[in-house]
């Protein structure tokens, strides 16, 4: 059964802040909500990472895999897909295979969807699966998609995550999950360049570790680069 949502966020009513601990990991507070995503274990793709001292309302995971859905962290937790609701807070979390092989060797991924202080926000997460016009009724147009373009046998690939892109049509891209400083040994990811090469028209900004979203969003897309 496929659920049609309709989403009008132009502008939005509270100061929402973003903050980035590396890889997939990111706390979003507004609304009265605090929300963590993907907490880590500093080991695999996020190796070297220092691991966030923070507590949440929420917890939202892509997986169990250590490097994006650690439990180790104080917060209801959140991994399987589902509908949930939490202090009138919902979450939508929608199943996709996290390998090209049909989930055969690493499983599936939750994406997630949920609305915060009239912002709606999309974590696609570790996904290799190309978006269907289905999937864009469940999101709706993201205020804030977080995607990850890194490549590798468990991401979207540069090329991959622009159609994403293109499909989807967000207002702000925040790309997660790609190598950013130097290569990992136990990490099959690419740095942002791919990506970024195939947005070409699209504009990018680098910004800080925070990052508070604007009053008002952009019509067209751009794109965060956050540490």
């Amino acid at each position: 059964m496929i659920f049609a949502f309709v989403f009008n966020s132009q502008a939005k009513a509270d100061t929402i802040q973003i903050t980035s601990f590396g890889h997939s990991s990111f706390l979003i507070k507004g609304g009265g909500y605090r929300v963590l995503i993907n907490p880590f274990t500093p080991v695999a793709c996020a190796e070297g990472l220092r691991k966030p001292n923070v507590t949440a309302d929420v917890i939202l995971a892509s997986s169990e895999l250590a490097d994006e859905g650690s439990s180790a962290y104080k917060g209801k937790f959140f991994v399987e897909p589902g509908v949930y609701n939490v202090k009138g807070l919902r979450f939508q979390g929608l199943s996709s295979p996290h390998d090209r092989v049909g989930g055969r060797r690493f499983g599936f991924s939750t994406a997630w969807q949920w609305n915060q202080g009239g912002v709606n926000f999309v974590h696609l997460g570790g996904n290799v699966t190309p978006v269907k016009f289905q999937d864009k009724l469940l999101y709706g147009r993201p205020d804030v998609l977080f995607l990850a373009v890194g490549g590798g046998a468990k991401v979207y690939n540069g090329q991959e995550a622009s159609e994403v892109v293109r499909v989807l049509n967000p207002r702000i891209v925040i790309p997660v999950q790609y190598v950013k400083n130097k290569r990992l040994e136990n990490c099959d990811q690419t740095d942002i360049k791919p990506f970024l090469n195939s947005m070409e028209g699209i504009k990018f900004k680098k910004i800080g570790k925070t990052y508070k979203l604007p009053r008002r969003f952009p019509e067209n897309t751009v794109i965060k680069l956050m540490p």
